[in-house]
């Protein structure tokens, strides 16, 4: 999610083309799972699989668990050209019947035009957006080296309209974006507002390399068929463990990563993904990947969160490995 400049586009472009020419998902057999997903590869659940859950939130409550999870306020675009503010509002962050709501509304706000993470953001203005929408993070509550996180959502749809659940290191040792790494566990863009694959889509990709804009990306697309990611709820995982990250949607494995394949500048080994990254979940509007919103989008536009889980590899913490989930069938991503 931040930035995204011409590289990062053109990556995820690549990938689409990829998927279009039936390369970035490797697919035969099928799933017991039930699934709608193009890709049937096998589907695994982290039961019995010596995962431990050590946090979760199952939004169970009237309010957002401060405790839990803090608001990102600011109106800078995220790098990425995006035209929302974050605000803490209730009309963009509410839990309600068990299900958390991250709600984009067209409305025009201003606030902080840098992230307020800037050591200089007291003194770096403000800026007016055209829309607000919220952003959470569990940043300086709790952050994690290793493990299965899993999110079950449905997520929002529209021109203009990209949703993520992601990771970012706390206190990266390797410098800044990206060179101290970003995960994204899920990210779609412009569902059902067309008939392309980014339409029925979801993408896992890493970010790393060396600070922008010498950064690197790479990852895989995963089309669904017959259902859409806007239309009902799936769960969306990632298995981290040192070495080699793994994407998952609804428990089917459709793709990997590993160490040969990612690096940070100077850093030697599992770098930058060997430190502690904290989970973040927003809705954008707008940026460079989904282009602007047009005439068909309709707001208020929400994704919802069913729940967050971390889960814990009981037989080896320190390291993550001897819980994985693995098919042979999903892809192997290359490096970026």
């Amino acid at each position: 999610m931040v930035p995204a400049p011409t590289e990062f586009l053109m990556r995820h472009r690549f990938i689409a083309l990829l998927v279009a020419l039936g390369l970035a998902a490797t697919a035969c057999g099928g799933s017991d799972s039930g699934s709608s997903v193009a890709t049937d590869v096998e589907s695994f659940h982290p039961a019995d699989m010596g995962w431990d859950l050590v946090w979760s939130d199952e939004f169970d409550g009237a309010a957002l668990d401060a405790a839990k999870w803090g608001f990102e306020q600011n109106c800078w675009g995220g790098g990425n050209e995006e035209l929302q503010c974050y605000t803490d509002s209730a009309t963009n962050v509410e839990v309600r019947d068990g299900l958390l709501h991250i709600i984009a509304l067209e409305e025009s706000s201003t606030g902080l035009a840098v992230s307020e993470d800037r050591p200089d953001a007291a003194t770096a203005g403000t800026k007016t957006q055209p829309y607000t929408s919220g952003r959470i993070r569990t940043k300086d509550l709790a952050d994690w080296t290793y493990g299965r996180f899993e999110v079950r959502a449905r997520l929002p749809h529209g021109q203009g309209l990209w949703p993520a659940i992601w990771m970012l290191p706390t206190d990266s040792p390797y410098g800044g974006w990206a060179a101290g790494g970003e995960i994204d566990i899920m990210e779609a863009v412009n569902l059902k507002a067309g008939t392309d694959l980014d339409s029925r889509s979801v993408h896992g990709t890493l970010h790393y390399g060396a600070e922008w804009p010498n950064n690197r990306s790479s990852g895989a697309a995963f089309p669904f068929r017959d259902d859409n990611p806007a239309d009902s709820f799936h769960v969306y995982a990632v298995e981290w463990e040192e070495g080699e990250i793994r994407w998952y949607v609804d428990d089917a494995h459709y793709a990997t990563q590993t160490a040969d394949g990612w690096f940070s500048e100077g850093a030697d080994g599992a770098a930058p993904f060997d430190s502690q990254f904290h989970l973040i979940l927003n809705v954008a509007v707008g940026g460079g990947w989904p282009g602007p919103p047009d005439d068909a989008t309709v707001f208020p536009q929400v994704m919802e969160v069913d729940y967050v889980r971390v889960y814990e590899c009981s037989s080896s913490p320190g390291d993550g490995t001897g819980c994985a989930t693995v098919s042979d069938r999903a892809r192997l991503v290359g490096g970026g």
